[in-house]
């Protein structure tokens, strides 16, 4: 479980995360969903220790990530656009990895063959197309077993069969436990992986509700009508 209580950061004269208090429950996805420049990265980032808050506090697993590394080894990490040395193939980024986090690990050979990456394996990632980059950063994110995963546009550039065997795989995640943080532009993909949503504007957190009961209350069919909806008669939105 990760806890976020009452967390601040501005750049400069700019707030990007203005009291965010947020807890994602083990065994559940948890998705952000806002517009560009909500506070969404920063928030992620915070998580990953990448951006020290201005005050705020961050838990997992009850231990506050304050002053510490250690606890990114419980991590899995899957940024919207992969990034990997570009004189590396797929297997060299897999082991480069593993060697960092100091500790063995399995990659998920189901998964490798599910996203049908094993034919790539040799080539090196700068001839590879986003979605196969995006691949490897999948195989990597899962490959510890995390306990704590962050997905970033997580099918991106990914093609139908990939982007659905990819979220089986996040739903098998949810199912053992882990939990889950979720960013998408995709409404029906939240709609198919999340359990609830926390909608950031202006670095803060204007409501956090399960997806059932946004649907619910709006009326409408899908998630993105009833979201839309909410955007559109809610004053605190405006």
């Amino acid at each position: 479980m990760i806890t976020i209580e009452h967390l601040c950061k501005s750049y400069g004269k700019t707030r990007a995360l203005g009291g965010v208090s947020l807890t994602i429950p083990s065994g559940g996805v948890t998705a952000i969903v806002g517009p560009n420049g909500s506070g969404k990265t920063t928030l992620i980032k915070s998580i990953l220790g990448l951006v020290k808050p201005d005050s705020g506090v961050i838990t997992i697993a009850g231990k506050s990530i304050n002053n510490s590394d250690d606890y990114r080894a419980g991590i899995g990490y899957m940024p919207q656009i992969a990034r990997f040395p570009d004189n590396l193939d797929a297997v060299s980024a897999i082991e480069l990895v593993k060697s960092l986090r100091g500790y063995p690990a399995d990659c998920d050979e189901r998964l490798i063959d599910a996203l049908k990456l094993r034919p790539h394996f040799g080539k090196p990632l700068r001839a590879l197309s986003g979605g196969t980059r995006q691949k490897v950063s999948a195989v990597i994110a899962f490959m510890f077993r995390p306990a704590v995963v962050i997905l970033d546009e997580p099918t991106a550039g990914l093609d139908p069969l990939s982007s659905s065997r990819l979220k089986d795989h996040i739903i098998e995640m949810k199912a053992s436990g882990a939990a889950i943080l979720l960013t998408s532009h995709i409404m029906s993909e939240i709609e198919e992986l999340a359990d609830s949503i926390a909608y950031l504007l202006d670095g803060s957190i204007i409501f956090h509700e399960p997806v059932a009961s946004i649907i619910g209350k709006s009326g409408e069919r899908t998630l993105e009508r009833a979201i839309a909806r909410r955007i559109e008669n809610g004053k605190e939105l405006l």
